[in-house]
């Protein structure tokens, strides 16, 4: 037979969980709204990127605010996440190379890989003379 205080527990533990992926959906979206650009990921690392944001976010606050633990529903915590989920963002943006590619400077913007286009106009053909 299971006790209510590990019945309380588990709830608890639940609903703080359902929180965090709840506003870490919210934050990641939010970021991805803000953030100029083409943005990489799917649902999942949308929902990743938010939790871990949110985790940072509100971590950085309440190491720097001693005595304050900053939660993701107040409206302290809903900003400091979604700055935490930018930045993290930003950094899977700029390390996945979206901004710098090697050996071409900064802001290349990739090539799609089946273009409608026509032909480039640098098209080199070479003939084998005997």
């Amino acid at each position: 037979m299971e006790s209510p205080q590990f019945m309380d527990q588990l709830a608890q533990i639940t609903n703080l969980a359902l929180v965090w992926v709840g506003f870490g959906t919210l934050v990641g979206l939010l970021a991805k709204a803000i953030m100029p650009g083409k943005d990489p990921g799917g649902a999942v690392a949308t929902l990743a990127m938010g939790v871990v944001g949110t985790i940072i976010g509100c971590g950085v606050v309440s190491y720097f605010w001693q005595g304050h633990i900053v939660s993701p529903i107040s409206p302290l915590g809903f900003c400091v996440a979604t700055a935490g989920a930018f930045v993290l963002l930003f950094f899977y943006k700029l390390l996945g190379g979206y901004y710098f590619k090697e050996d071409e400077g900064p802001l290349v913007p990739r090539k799609k890989f089946f273009s409608r286009g026509r032909r480039p106009a640098s098209t080199v053909v070479y003939e084998d003379s005997h």
